[in-house]
């Protein structure tokens, strides 16, 4: 049995995930091209890395996050651009905001960490306005899309153990377009976004990877033989170009659908054409 993940650093979040979380996240917005002015709602908005370029790119007239992680939300509000942000702590699976009080809802990163994800979706939906969007996106853990799958592979295969997300199955393409379907949402479509980004050299990698709380409790538990074995393994999978740097790249699997107007509803509840 794993141990649970948790978020509660939100320095060493930003230099672990948060860029790779804002690459993919400016593909998604993009691919989403949503109108400016909208109500938005980040849910699981963590450190704020993707909340921050909904205020660059969006222009929205109001932002709300929410994070069961307090350190997380903390770090989230020394961002200038989130200084208007609304950011509270809640749970994805019971959203403390009215009925229909977004258009838009969005979940990056995060649904592979909802125990229940068919809830998340159902409360994504309940807040958001009919015809407004209820959109995610998540790295595709089970296609090997994980920015850090190499380092995961390469720990697993010297018998470290490595804590996971409780429901990393609903990252995968089909099952992301299933549960928005079955929440009733409509005009469903889903997108594979893939991402590149560059350490400077296998130090900065390392000292990424090693600085993040998960990793290095794990890290913590192995000898130094096993370390040393470890870096030995991941230069060889990763390795360095003539300038020194590390490039590769890392796939999420995005989903988005709108919330059906009440004559839409009617309308597929009689069976009428």
């Amino acid at each position: 049995m794993t141990d649970s993940i948790r978020f509660d650093d939100g320095a060493s979040y930003e230099r672990y995930m948060g860029v790779w979380s804002q690459l993919a996240g400016a593909d998604f917005l993009r691919w989403l091209a949503p109108a400016p002015g909208l109500r938005w709602l980040d849910v699981g908005c963590g450190n704020g890395a993707f909340t921050e370029l909904l205020t660059t790119h969006c222009a929205p007239a109001a932002l709300h996050g929410i994070d069961p992680s307090v350190p997380q939300l903390e770090y989230a509000r020394t961002r200038t651009a989130l200084r208007d942000a609304a950011l509270r702590e809640g749970d994805a699976m019971a959203l403390p905001y009215a009925d229909s009080m977004f258009d838009a809802a969005v979940m990056p990163l995060v649904i592979f960490f909802v125990p229940q994800p068919a809830r998340g979706v159902a409360e994504m939906a309940r807040v958001v306005a009919a015809g407004g969007l209820v959109a995610a996106y998540a790295w595709d853990m089970h296609g090997g899309g994980f920015p850090y799958h190499v380092l995961q592979r390469e720990m697993r295969d010297l018998g470290a153990v490595l804590p996971a997300p409780p429901t990393p199955e609903s990252s995968r393409r089909d099952v992301m377009h299933e549960l928005w379907r079955d929440a009733g949402l409509i005009e469903v479509e889903s997108q594979e976004l893939t991402v590149h980004h560059s350490f400077s050299s296998f130090d900065d990698y390392w000292a990424t990877i090693a600085g993040w709380e998960a990793v290095s409790r794990t890290l913590a538990t192995m000898v130094p033989e096993a370390i040393a074995r470890l870096r030995e393994r991941l230069r060889e999978c990763l390795p360095e170009d003539a300038h020194g740097r590390i490039t590769y790249s890392a796939r999420a699997n995005a989903v988005k659908g709108r919330v059906a107007r009440a004559s839409v509803v009617a309308t597929s509840s009689t069976g009428a054409p």
